[in-house]
């Protein structure tokens, strides 16, 4: 039986030590002539990294909610029929459940089985148990399981803010002095300096790029429609308890630097502004390159910056007009540097500027672009074509009856199929083997996210709790690939990085989490 060891790594060093002695002389030899050779006491010293063993119960390393759908995957030659949780304080059982639909993996010659445990709504840390495959690691069954997931994956984007000081009173031991706050130089042009500061860091190099942020911010903003709710104003940031919800005061720091990337001769968005590390020293006093006007980043820019001042108008309707009269000035510099009649940025641009507008210019283009033979396919398989289509969704502004109709259908059957997927999986998710890591899977729970949003569905929601329950251990590594509190997490295995630490996989695991809080 497979039993957890606590500790992760084990060093074994053994010391042998050896005494060779010479037979006595041989005849006719003088006692004098024969001799003794003991060898010097040799030390062989073993270090090795034992393997890392993994259970063969997954569970969610974080834990669930006491209202929640609870399961946990079972592996190995042989499958028992039935598993205890336990409590962690006394061992003591608290719940008996029975291993069900077991499948076999040919490839692997293991079985696999799903148990369930949602009857079991006592607070409390547990670890489960069973015949032949011995102990998961540890969990919680508490009402904060998810908040506290979710707060710490909205706080990191306050920690990886560019341009202010960060207290210990809001950051703790991400807390450092402002950064990268002397003028940038423009890479086709040194000779000429801007001020760039703000923004968040995107990578360990403190880049930040103005195609990712315009995304995240995206991301942010649709969440935040879908579920007001769940965003509160006591993040525990500088700006709560402002009367505002502290995601779109994430936002707004990002937007103000967005502004300030923005060319102002000709609209264009230039696409990052890059640490300079050539001279060596610290990355926070590293100067600062920006990079030359980027026509997706443009694009992008114009999108985010309608959607932000659609729904910031309530909070600050003057910095709402200052965004809208910026994405318009992006949009006109992409019209006459793209076509945008076969272009699903611009369709995703036009979906929001029309919502903020009204304006038939936008409209019109919209309109092209539904007339497209393959826009179903696109609805599937491109991002933009499907957040646009979202935003027409959702728009108080004319709309085509019809074709809302059809997008609706496109929704329902997208959602329908990650579904089936989901039910037909060993682990009960969507996407295993996607070259992109998490981001399809992710993009998939943003997918159900939005649908049910609009139409809610039980089922749903149990799909979103099971792909975080993935996410957090009930993986074939037995692995928390987002938070490092847990007994085996990302930090574990070289090369690894956690979910929090890739901006645009935390905005995506936002998203998902905010259905859940």
């Amino acid at each position: 039986m497979f039993l957890i060891m606590r500790g992760k790594k084990k060093t074994l060093a053994a010391v042998v030590a050896t005494a060779v002695i010479g037979s006595a002389a041989g005849c006719g030899a003088s006692s004098s002539d024969s001799t003794i050779e003991v060898s010097e006491k040799k030390t062989a010293s073993f270090d090795y990294e034992a393997p890392v063993q993994t259970p063969n119960i997954l569970v969610d390393q974080k834990g669930f909610l006491p209202d929640s759908d609870k399961v946990a995957v079972f592996r190995g030659k042989e499958i028992p029929t039935t598993f205890t949780v336990n409590r962690i304080e006394d061992g003591t059982p608290a719940f008996e459940g029975v291993i069900l639909k077991e499948t076999y993996d040919e490839e692997l010659g293991e079985s696999y089985a799903l148990g369930y445990f949602t009857d079991l709504v006592e607070e409390g840390s547990y670890y489960i148990c069973a015949d032949y495959l011995g102990e998961s690691y540890s969990f919680s069954i508490a009402e904060t399981t998810v908040s506290d997931t979710f707060d710490e994956a909205c706080k990191k984007f306050y920690y990886n803010r560019c341009g202010i000081a960060l207290s210990e009173n809001y950051a703790g031991e991400s807390g450092h002095s402002a950064c990268h706050t002397n003028a940038a130089k423009l890479q086709e042009d040194e000779s000429i300096q801007i001020d760039v500061t703000g923004g968040w860091h995107m990578d360990e190099q403190a880049d930040r790029d103005t195609n990712v942020g315009s995304k995240i911010a995206e991301n942010f903003l649709l969440a935040y429609e879908m579920d007001e709710e769940a965003f509160t104003d006591e993040l525990g940031i500088p700006e709560s308890g402002n009367g505002i919800p502290d995601i779109l005061d994430e936002v707004r720091y990002e937007v103000e630097w967005l502004i300030k990337m923005q060319d102002d001769k000709t609209g264009g968005e230039h696409g990052a502004a890059l640490t300079d590390s050539s001279k060596g020293g610290d990355v926070i006093n590293y100067p600062v390159v920006v990079t030359p006007v980027s026509m997706e980043a443009t694009i992008n820019f114009a999108a985010t910056l309608a959607r932000f001042s659609y729904f910031y108008q309530q909070y600050d309707a003057e910095f709402a007009t200052t965004c809208l009269r910026a994405a318009d000035k992006a949009w006109n510099c992409y019209r006459v540097n793209q076509n945008i009649t076969d272009d699903p940025l611009a369709f995703k641009a036009a979906t929001q500027l029309y919502r903020a507008t009204g304006s038939d210019a936008y409209k019109d283009v919209i309109n092209a672009f539904f007339t497209k033979s393959d826009f179903d396919e696109l609805f599937n398989s491109n991002e933009d074509v499907f957040i646009g289509s979202v935003t027409y969704l959702s728009t108080s502004q004319a709309v085509d009856v019809d074709q809302c109709g059809k997008l609706m259908k496109c929704l329902m059957k997208r959602s329908g199929k990650i579904a089936d997927e989901s039910s037909e999986s060993t682990y009960l998710v969507s996407d295993l083997e996607s070259e992109e890591g998490f981001l399809n899977l992710l993009y998939d729970m943003r997918c159900l996210t939005i649908t049910d949003h609009i139409i809610y569905n039980h089922e749903y929601t149990t799909i979103i709790e099971n792909h975080l329950h993935y996410l957090m251990g009930m993986n074939p590594d037995a692995m928390n690939y987002v938070t490092d509190s847990t007994e085996r997490t990302y930090q574990d295995e070289a090369g690894k990085s956690g979910i929090l630490n890739d901006p645009r996989n935390d905005a995506l695991l936002i998203f998902m989490l905010s259905v859940l809080k």
